[in-house]
């Protein structure tokens, strides 16, 4: 059980205050290197001191420990045991990287395991060589030009590109129209999966040696914790081959679809029909608005075998084996990505019994947290989890944590698997989708700030069960029957795309929760109709179908028994003129016999109306179109969980919302403080029936609040404002830093071996040009794991000679540099011989103390081995000094004695990436201070009197009120600060691509620039210091 608190009757203020580790983040730790069991433990700490309640051990790029071995395993058990020390929850993974299925390659050595997909092409095998093996970190597949011939055709379009004529013929028969081949290929192996391939998810057999290679170990070394302190697998992003369609009708392109050898004859036992002679309706529309009831057939086929063959098996492994499945689909959140990769997400949800969703880049995908909230309601799963923050680069601060964990909590999300906390930065590991979320982050120590908050949530809102009275058809299947070509159906599509997504904005922003309901799913969890529409543990007195074209006849009878038992049935837009994809007339009927409601907002709202729970509403009456909510029954009480559904107006301008909430019946209301921990009455009244609420939200502030039958509390008195009076503050203060100043080193004159040095280029680049010269692959994204790659004997040496400018002479640096012990290095013709005597922001990052550097020009040439396991990285001058950045020209000066307010990337730290503090002198003569720091860059504001921790300034209004005596004091607010500006994509010059992978730091083109994209790191204007009597 993963929330055994959860069965006492009530909610501690204890529990409340000090929640345990099951309600706590559980982050992907990336494990990502040759792995040392005291590095392992030490992490274990930090991270429970960061505020996490567990780890998943993951392996990602840069693994060097060999996967699933003994060696492998016996650091498994290792930090099992550690979390079982420290109250912890050890969560496995069950893949070498992404996604999941070929147990890094090892599954899919054999060759009958390998992802399959069928080719249908216009150009066969022989004419042109086009098979070419993916690089891609994915299933997706590319023509291999190496299968096997499975069917001709001979196909006539007519004039509006429609299929005219089909006839299967023999390959070497002349054709009256144009001949279109279809190919069964394996896929080609790629580097991604250790030059292995991707697995053929739609075979069980595959999955099951999946299980046999992956789960069952787990099970041998950790099965006695499964359920307890090993709660969980987490499974990523399981997908089929890659659906594809033709952008014109005429088109000769090659189109791809996802297939296994066995797919004609289980289409047949389904279905009764022949897939082989009606192939070409899965590719072209059918003339007169026909529907092709092959196709829709199917794409429901194909969704079927997958969730059969992956999600089914592995759930029903983990429920034997006291374990849950849990982790998330791939590209869940539109009905187009859904098609593409899963044919649909919710119907493998059936299977996860801790249904997950991943939510990257900072995205607002309401649709993608519904469906998997939807199961969860559905299924009476115990909460729900999502994979988080990843791709967001390292200047994503603590605002956007909560943000984005608050609107995520507010539909359904209890399990917060923070992406990624790095075991290490060595190699290609550090362009793994940063930031790390651990300790190379400045602020790390800070971070259980946001994990208390988040956990205080999940400890109210694991409890009882969700109020929610809307169900929602999914509209899947209509999408399926318009898989053809773009220019014929891209209109549709994207009309049926938009409807879902406003349909789901909509409600959710409208204040109205719901539930979608899974058309394949439903005979399942309803065995017949009703009102209210019992629908698993749901049951809905309301129902929407979204303007579906066609629904299944088990779908229609239970909306026929539900309408007629007085439910609420709302069809929106036109009615369906489809039942399981056959004209019929049986929807339009049901449709007459409903509510008919245009497809637009409002419309929907005043509909639902009579079902409403909760309303929400601005100061000005109108109703709230920001905000999202959570509404659960606990006991004889109710959680109402409050969260903002959008990004603010500007994060350096507080916004202030003040909203009336209502609710049926009358109750006493507390709100649950999330930021202390502290219980509170609320600001509430009785307006007959009903219980208002009134409460103020600033940017980033969510609400929770628990509404009992309880006695009245005292309300709560408004303490008088003081008069404030502003202090004068000097322009420029004293400053530290946490760690040295840096100079990145990031482009260097290089050569291989005794070479004459190449022209300077960036040193990502300059590797791949050495690789390039050895005839060795290039590093990029999808790279072979080193565990993969053999350990050979270095043959070879990189040279790299670095120009640094400085204005004046700089004692006391150092180089800090990857394999630091193995490098030879001179500075200005010295040969340098100290030790390695540290490290830099990773302990793979080692240093090395240099001689002085003059005035002038300074060459330092480093000297590293050269294999294809090592990799070329950038390296950093450290020091006290200052740096001053023109385009891509730096240059060493003397270091600023004290720091104005403002950006210090131009007071002469532009690639420092530590925490800074301004000394802020104060002398007062009131008793209490009041700091406003609205303007910052940074995780969040440190503050300190007198050398004291006082507490925290993160969000909106940027206010921090102190206690003090008259007289001098000493108030240092500290900016915990970001890597981005030493380790991000610096390089990169399309600033709309928000998407930080391993590919960000190697554009091309007009991608990339020479100059350094720094970004502001602190206080970018004066706080404003305030005293009162």
């Amino acid at each position: 059980m993963l929330y055994p608190e959860n069965e006492k009757p009530t909610l501690s203020e204890a529990l409340f205050r000090h929640p345990g580790s099951e309600y706590r983040a559980a982050p992907f730790w990336a494990w990502n290197c040759k792995l040392k069991r005291e590095e392992l433990l030490r992490q274990l700490d930090v991270l429970k001191e960061m505020g996490m309640g567990g780890a998943h051990m993951h392996v990602r790029t840069g693994m060097a420990t060999p996967y699933l071995s003994d060696e492998f395993m016996e650091l498994i058990q290792a930090c099992v045991e550690k979390c079982r020390k420290e109250h912890m929850l050890a969560w496995l993974y069950d893949e070498d990287r992404w996604p999941s299925g070929a147990a890094g390659g090892m599954v899919t050595k054999e060759q009958r395991y390998r992802a399959r997909h069928l080719l249908f092409t216009a150009n066969p095998y022989g004419e042109q060589q086009t098979g070419k093996a993916s690089h891609e970190m994915s299933g997706n597949p590319t023509r291999s030009d190496s299968g096997r011939l499975l069917a001709c055709y001979d196909i006539t379009l007519d004039s509006n590109g429609c299929l005219q004529r089909a006839v299967r013929i023999d390959p070497q028969a002349e054709a009256q129209g144009r001949k279109w081949y279809a190919y069964v290929e394996t896929d080609l192996p790629n580097p991604w999966y250790n030059n292995q391939t991707y697995v053929n998810t739609l075979d069980p057999a595959a999955i099951r040696r999946f299980l046999e290679v992956t789960h069952e170990r787990y099970l041998q070394a950790v099965g006695k914790d499964f359920g307890g302190l090993v709660p969980a697998i987490f499974t990523d992003e399981p997908q089929f081959s890659r659906k594809s369609c033709l952008g014109f009708a005429a088109d000769a392109k090659d189109v791809i679809l996802p297939w296994s050898d066995d797919v004609p004859d289980t289409f047949r036992q389904a279905w009764g029909e022949d897939l082989l002679a009606h192939l070409p309706e899965l590719i072209w529309e059918l003339p007169d608005g026909q529907v092709s009831l092959i196709r829709y057939h199917y794409h429901d086929h194909i969704a079927e075998r997958f969730a059969s063959a992956f999600a089914d098996q592995c759930g029903e492994w983990c429920a034997k084996h006291g374990l849950m499945l849990t982790g998330h689909m791939n590209e869940e959140p539109t009905l187009l990505s859904q098609t593409s990769v899963l044919g649909e997400a919710m119907r493998s949800y059936r299977s996860f019994q801790l249904p997950g969703i991943d939510m990257l880049c900072g995205w607002w995908e309401f649709t993608t947290a519904k469906q998997a909230q939807s199961a969860v309601h559905q299924y009476g799963r115990p909460g729900m989890l999502s994979e988080l923050y990843g791709v967001t680069g390292w200047a994503f601060d603590f605002r956007g944590h909560k943000l984005h964990g608050d609107w995520q909590a507010a539909l359904g999300v209890t399990v917060r698997v923070p992406h990624l906390s790095w075991v290490s930065m060595k190699g290609e590991a550090k362009r793994d989708y940063p930031a790390s979320i651990n300790y190379q982050s400045p602020w790390w120590s800070s971070y259980s700030l946001v994990e208390d908050h988040f956990a205080r949530v999940n400890a109210a809102m694991t409890r009882g069960k969700p109020l929610v009275r809307v169900g929602v058809i999914h509209p899947i299947e209509s999408y399926w029957l318009h898989w053809g070509p773009e220019e014929q159906t891209h209109g549709i599509r994207q009309q049926l795309e938009d409807q879902f997504q406003n349909i789901t904005r909509w409600l959710l922003l409208g204040g109205i929760d719901f539930d979608f309901i899974c058309e394949s799913l439903l005979p399942s969890q309803c065995a017949q109709g009703g009102a209210p529409l019992q629908v698993g543990e749901m049951a809905y007195d309301a129902i929407l179908v979204p303007g579906c074209e066609t629904l299944r006849a088990t779908t229609l009878e239970r909306l026929e028994a539900f309408q007629a038992a007085g439910g609420r049935l709302i069809f929106l837009g036109n009615a369906p003129q489809l039942e399981d994809a056959r004209p019929s007339r049986r929807g339009q009927a049901l449709y007459q016999a409903a509510l008919q409601v245009p497809f637009a907002r409002e419309a929907v709202l005043e509909a639902l109306r009579p079902v409403r729970m909760v309303e929400l509403r601005n100061k000005n009456g109108t109703r709230t179109e920001n905000l999202l909510h959570q509404l659960r029954r606990d006991g004889d009480g109710l959680w109402l969980f409050i969260a903002h559904g959008g990004l603010p107006y500007n994060p350096d301008v507080s916004k202030r919302q003040e909203i009336t909430i209502t609710l049926p019946g009358n109750y006493t209301v507390r709100v649950y403080d999330t930021q202390t921990g502290n219980i509170l009455p609320a600001h509430f009244s009785h307006q007959g029936s009903q219980t208002q609420v009134r409460a103020t939200l600033y940017d980033y502030d969510s609400l929770l609040l628990r509404f009992d039958h309880t006695q009245a509390l005292p309300a709560p008195q408004a303490a008088p404002e003081p008069d404030w009076k502003a202090l004068a503050l000097p322009e420029l203060v004293p400053y530290t830093l946490s760690e040295p100043n840096a100079l990145l080193l990031d482009v260097a004159e290089f050569a291989l071996d005794q070479e004459p040095y190449r022209p300077a280029q960036e040193l990502l680049r300059a590797d791949n040009v050495l690789r390039e010269t050895l005839g060795w692959p290039s590093r990029q994204g999808a790279v072979t794991q080193p565990w993969c790659v053999p350990e050979t004997t270095i043959d070879h040496t990189a040279r790299l000679r670095f120009t640094i400018h400085a204005t004046c002479p700089v004692e006391g640096t150092h180089l800090a540099l990857e394999d630091a012990g193995s490098a030879t290095i001179r500075l200005n013709g010295q040969e340098v011989q100290t030790p390695v005597d540290g490290w830099f922001v990773d302990k793979c990052i080692g240093t090395i103390a240099l001689p002085g550097l003059h005035e002038g020009e300074n060459q330092l040439e480093v000297t590293l081995p050269f294999g294809r396991r090592d990799g070329l990285e950038w390296c950093y001058l450290l020091g006290d000094f200052g740096v001053t950045l023109q385009g891509s020209y730096r240059c060493l000066v003397p270091k600023a004695e004290m720091l104005g307010f403002g950006d210090v990337t131009r007071q002469g730290l532009p690639h420092y990436s530590g925490n800074v503090t301004w000394h802020i002198p104060v002398e007062c003569s009131g008793t209490k201070l009041r700091i406003t720091a609205p303007h910052y860059t940074g995780a969040a504001i440190r503050v300190m009197l007198d050398g004291q921790d006082v507490g925290y300034i993160v969000y909106p209004p940027y206010q921090l009120v102190l206690d003090v005596v008259p007289g001098r004091h000493e108030l240092a607010l500290t900016v915990l600060g970001h890597r981005e500006n030493a380790f991000g994509p610096l390089h990169k010059a399309d600033d709309a691509d928000k998407w930080i992978g391993p590919d960000a730091w190697r554009t091309k083109g007009n991608r990339w620039t020479d100059n350094y994209r720094v970004i502001p790191l602190g206080l970018r204007s004066a706080p404003t210091i305030e005293e009162a009597p």
